[in-house]
């Protein structure tokens, strides 16, 4: 029901065919990509190509006619993601097709519709909350160590998308079984206190954007009807992430049609503290009874040994996800083991996990194909002292904003100024045909080099962050042969407006949630032991689980190597009071229950 095919092509047609789009699609793939009418739902496991699937239906819907650009808009969670949506759909011929996160969208209407709506100019955004929480903590004479800023604007950003006012957080709290980090009734305070310092400054944070799009779609019918005919066909990535706020900004979109296509996993269900649930997806046939489910399988990723893992780690888990997870199959030729490995202290496991990331370099796996990655963003430093002191290159995920940084501005402003006096026809390009020669003659002025400096620090990291830019100008190249400096520096304006960052060079460091949506050829879980994952304070069966979803999005990452790691004392000396982590029980060789070897099985455990 609802597929829509298109008549084969005949020898010799245009490019632009609908069913050029579908070549290289697996049969479930092709599924998605041909079911253009009434809604779909798909389940896609990690690596099995969803953004593949959800892209190429949406070129598919436009080249057969069925889906006009201007009226299909495609929402998802991050701005690397809207970024490489939007990359995708453009190299399939869908120009045209809104690809943006939902606080994007909303914040694009909001402001279009603001002055019709209320009157005047729409109030300013508050681009980082933090410095405003901690203002309102001191007038309500309540004093926030860092840590405790933190929890408390992450405890406001929770309530209100789960569309809670300050004075029902408490009882809030206990009706979704959430353990409140401190006091709910001061978290409460501030809360209150908070909202009235934005309403006295005239200014909105980014769940406002959410909040007031949803009061002025509900209020003012006409303008709800002006953005159904503008968007007619919505597609939802990661669907398993939405919050009740953005679903219901989503139903609102929607109003009484149904041509809607969701992507998700349930068993990717990581940031239920931001008020994400997995519901909505699992509830979409019980909201669309006639809808089209696809499950997606096949995993491109990594190879059978980690899939064996993964699988493995899901199917000991329990709950409403659990009962829908979904049983990946490895389309990859097999790998080495996972490997697992115990150490007598932190500094021991952060040593070990440094030689063995700078032997994996010297045999040839590049530096920016490894992760290594971990529960809370405190446990990074020791791994950088490590790294560093192994003399490996890194990069922190979640650190400054590749586009905020210095030399990257400077060489923006660089580029520009090349590309306005004529490109290749300026003097200090002699001799530079083609995009990529151009951008790297323009940043040798800015310090680039084709080798690298010795060592690392400051001059390194200016380095790496002018070959990103080179090796982007050699992509954009590649899918744009006719393109010049004036048009790679129109995507580095659109790139930097989304905060689209391109790919450095370096061991990626990053916690488990900075992860999701990443992939590297080999991946370092460490510091696994209960206590730390699960964390201490997943107390409830539920928390218990999202946390072993977290350490399988950590398995999931992996293509090909991958080494699970734990420490039994904090200091070297110290008391060896610390067990691996429960989630690795029957998974790990001698644990209870463990699992045979074989083809997917696990390695033995090693010893540092």
């Amino acid at each position: 029901m609802g597929r829509v095919t298109a008549a084969v092509p005949p020898p010799g047609s245009r490019p632009a065919d609908p069913d050029a789009v579908l070549e290289g699609l697996d049969p479930e793939q092709r599924e998605v990509a041909t079911t253009l009418r009434g809604p779909v739902c798909v389940l896609a496991g990690a690596g099995t190509g969803k953004t593949r699937a959800i892209t190429h239906r949406i070129a598919y819907g436009v080249r057969s006619g069925v889906l006009p650009p201007a009226s299909v808009l495609a929402v998802t969670f991050t701005n690397r993601a809207a970024g490489e949506m939007r990359g995708r759909l453009r190299s399939l011929g869908a120009e045209g097709v809104q690809a943006r996160t939902f606080h994007s969208a909303a914040l694009r209407q909001l402001q279009f519709f603001w002055p019709r709506a209320v009157g005047g100019e729409p109030p300013r955004l508050l681009e980082r909350k933090v410095q405003l929480v901690a203002e309102a903590a001191a007038r309500s004479r309540i004093r926030l160590e860092r840590a405790e800023l933190r929890d408390v604007t992450s405890e406001i950003e929770w309530a209100k998308l789960t569309q809670t006012v300050p004075e029902d957080y408490p009882a809030a709290l206990v009706k979704a079984g959430r353990e409140a980090p401190r006091d709910p009734a001061e978290t409460a305070r501030i809360y209150s206190t908070y909202e009235q310092l934005k309403r006295d400054r005239d200014t909105i944070d980014f769940e406002d954007v959410l909040l007031l799009t949803v009061g002025i779609l509900q209020d003012r019918q006409d303008i709800a009807d002006t953005v159904r005919r503008q968007y007619q066909h919505f597609v939802v990535d990661e669907y398993q992430d939405v919050s009740p706020l953005q679903q219901r900004l989503l139903e609102l979109w929607l109003g009484e049609r149904d041509s809607i296509c969701v992507v998700g996993d349930a068993g990717q269900t990581i940031y239920s503290f931001t008020g994400a649930t997995p519901d909505f997806l699992l509830d979409f046939r019980t909201r669309h009874p006639g809808a089209t489910v696809v499950k997606l399988v096949r995993d491109y990723r990594s190879t059978p040994q980690v899939v064996h893992l993964a699988n493995g780690l899901l199917a000991q888990a329990a709950g409403r996800a659990a009962e829908h997870r979904l049983e990946l199959v490895s389309q990859r030729p097999p790998g080495p083991e996972p490997v697992f490995t115990e150490h007598r202290d932190e500094p021991a496991e952060a040593e070990a996990t440094a030689a063995t990331v700078r032997d994996l370099i010297r045999a040839g796996t590049p530096a920016g194909e490894i992760a290594v990655l971990y529960r809370i963003n405190a446990q990074s430093e020791i791994y950088e002292q490590a790294l560093a002191d192994a003399g490996v290159p890194y990069q922190m995920k979640g650190a400054e904003r590749f586009f905020e940084r210095a030399e990257v501005r400077q060489a923006g402003l660089a580029l520009r100024g090349a590309a306005r006096a004529g490109g290749a026809n300026d003097t200090a390009l002699a001799g530079a045909v083609t995009l990529p020669e151009q951008v790297g003659a323009v940043l040798a002025a800015q310090g680039w080099s084709p080798e690298p400096p010795g060592g690392t620090g400051a001059v390194r990291d200016r380095w790496e962050s002018l070959r990103a830019l080179v090796r982007l100008a050699e992509d954009f190249a590649a899918g744009h042969p006719a393109a010049g400096l004036a048009e790679f520096v129109t995507e580095l304006e659109e790139r930097a407006r989304v905060q689209h960052a391109p790919a450095l060079d370096g061991v990626t460091l990053a916690s488990l949630h900075a992860a999701k949506g990443l992939e590297w050829d080999a991946v370092f879980l460490v510091g696994l032991t209960d206590g730390m994952l699960p964390i201490t304070h997943a107390r409830t069966p539920e928390q218990i689980e999202e946390e072993r979803r977290l350490l399988y999005v950590g398995v999931t990452r992996a293509r090909k190597h991958l080494t699970l790691s734990w420490a039994l004392a904090r200091s070297p000396g110290g008391r060896a009071s610390r067990r691996p982590s429960r989630f690795l029980d029957g998974l790990r060789p001698g644990s209870a229950a463990a699992r045979g070897r074989g083809p997917g099985g696990s390695g033995g455990v090693e010893r540092g």
